[in-house]
């Protein structure tokens, strides 16, 4: 019986303990998210469905809509300045939109950033040179459903020149990937 009461206990004891890094994340209002693992899809024409109508203020206080894109291939960053593999993947991104010009549109969607200034100071740590939506609440993010978890940040969608989903890396994304599909979409 005390045998069982102790083993009991110790269960207890376990459960309730959190790692570190776990209960960071938590305090820094994180909880529930994950980081993919890289992994790459790729849809063939046939089976490629169209991206939802987006539209948001960008951190700078213009107004982007990916309808108005259409005959561009599209790069859409799902980030948030929190997010430690989206620090990693952020120069990956840079490079690949600074080599693939202007015929590819790059736009981030930038979530859960609860103070744009955090969002901001990402974006000029980085040197992001291109826009990107504010979207503290998830709201923009949702209309992707069944498209991108609004859990898994960051994920990369490559929209075609027809504005369907032809690509998507869930976590970080390596500039030789995006070339890869953003080719493939065009």
């Amino acid at each position: 019986m005390r045998r069982t009461a102790l083993l009991v206990a110790g269960v207890l004891l376990v459960a309730g303990c959190s790692s570190g890094q776990q209960a960071a994340q938590n305090r820094q209002g994180q909880s529930g998210f994950v980081s993919g693992n890289g992994n790459v899809s790729t849809f063939a024409v046939g089976d490629r469905k169209a991206a939802p109508e987006l539209t948001g203020k960008t951190l700078d206080g213009k107004t982007w809509t990916l309808s108005e894109q259409t005959g561009k291939v599209v790069v859409l960053n799902v980030w948030g300045s929190w997010c430690p593999p989206c620090r990693k993947e952020a120069p990956e991104l840079v490079a690949a939109s600074k080599e693939l010009g202007s015929g590819v549109q790059f736009i981030g969607l930038n979530t859960r950033d609860l103070d744009p200034a955090q969002a901001k100071k990402f974006v000029q740590e980085f040197d992001v040179p291109f826009p990107s939506i504010y979207d503290p609440n998830g709201k923009a993010l949702l209309r992707f459903r069944g498209q991108i978890s609004p859990k898994a940040i960051p994920t990369t969608l490559v929209i075609d020149k027809d504005g369907k989903v032809a690509g998507r890396v869930v976590g970080e994304v390596t500039k030789q990937t995006l070339l890869g599909m953003v080719k493939d979409a065009g």
